[in-house]
């Protein structure tokens, strides 16, 4: 069974300030990686569609979703906190990225893929019920899981948040939600200075501290992450996937490497066959440096691919 490569031309769209680290190029990387390598011929390639309001109002406050609307600009930005911009193409970008996570629930859904990734921008992981925030406007994956919860009627959805950054918006979502499982990793203290403690069967956080390296991250996941899902027993496994914790990206203090993001794939791909029929969507999130994200994506997708 094939794996689906989820993107769109838009979400290269998408433009902050120059020099800011959330680009169009990590797109473009990712892309000539796949190809360099020889990946892209084994992939399945969709456009991503633009999600709808009502899908979009599963997660986020309707006046949250007009204010935006009514942001955004015609040209240059209007800068919404010290790191995150609306520009004129900005929320077509954003539509794209929701849309892509929900086309992959309905491929994965009705059995065309076994599994997808969702090469989109902006990213979403941060992005609450009603505010935008790190880079992020649509909760991409909330959305995608929503979907999945009331179009395809699951009553059980893991999403595993790997990015280096605390995925607030993802738990803020979710937060009164006993269908849908949230585990996290991420460095702390960091941005967003978030993690509420842990509630088993509903929310595991688990914060790394500064300096962390592959072997306590492996064994955190083994000891926090693997049982918890392995006891909720999902019918579908969302990935928020951030490469930001390679020791080579300048945001975060982690000291991991596409090693580390290729064993804890084949950790989530063994969960998804135990629990899902192998169901699995991964969303791009975080990873900024040039030479770790291309190569950390496609370790990842490699063993998303079985390649």
């Amino acid at each position: 069974m094939a794996t689906a490569f989820i993107t769109h031309p838009a979400c290269r769209g998408h433009v902050m300030q120059t020099g800011h680290p959330e680009c169009p190029r990590r797109l473009s990387l990712i892309e000539d990686q796949l190809y360099a390598e020889g990946v892209a011929e084994f992939l399945v390639y969709c456009d991503a569609p633009m999600a709808t309001r009502a899908q979009l109002e599963r997660v986020h406050d309707p006046a949250y979703l007009d204010e935006l609307a009514a942001m955004a600009p015609e040209e240059g930005l209007v800068q919404l906190d010290p790191d995150t911009a609306l520009g004129p193409h900005t929320l077509q970008a954003a539509l794209h990225a929701a849309g892509g996570v929900i086309r992959a629930v309905d491929m994965v859904m009705a059995g065309e893929v076994e599994n997808a990734f969702c090469a989109v921008r902006p990213p979403g992981h941060h992005a609450e019920r009603a505010r935008a925030m790190g880079f992020c406007f649509l909760n991409n994956v909330a959305v995608g899981a929503a979907h999945a919860l009331y179009a395809h009627g699951l009553s059980r959805i893991a999403v595993l948040d790997f990015d280096a950054h605390h995925g607030n918006g993802i738990e803020e979502i979710f937060a009164d939600e006993p269908r849908v499982l949230v585990c996290s990793t991420y460095q702390h203290p960091l941005y967003p200075f978030s993690g509420a403690p842990s509630i088993p069967g509903r929310i595991i956080n688990v914060p790394l501290a500064a300096g962390t390296r592959g072997k306590d991250y492996r064994d955190a996941i083994d000891q926090c992450w693997l049982p918890a899902v392995d006891q909720f027993r999902p019918q579908l496994i969302l990935v928020a996937a951030g490469f930001d914790g390679h020791a080579q990206d300048s945001t975060t203090d982690l000291i991991l490497n596409e090693r580390d993001f290729e064993w804890l794939t084949q950790q989530i791909m063994t969960l998804a066959e135990r629990h899902t029929g192998k169901r699995l969507i991964s969303t791009l999130e975080g990873g900024y440096s040039a030479g770790a994200l291309e190569r950390s994506v496609v370790a990842h997708i490699r063993e998303l691919a079985a390649l």
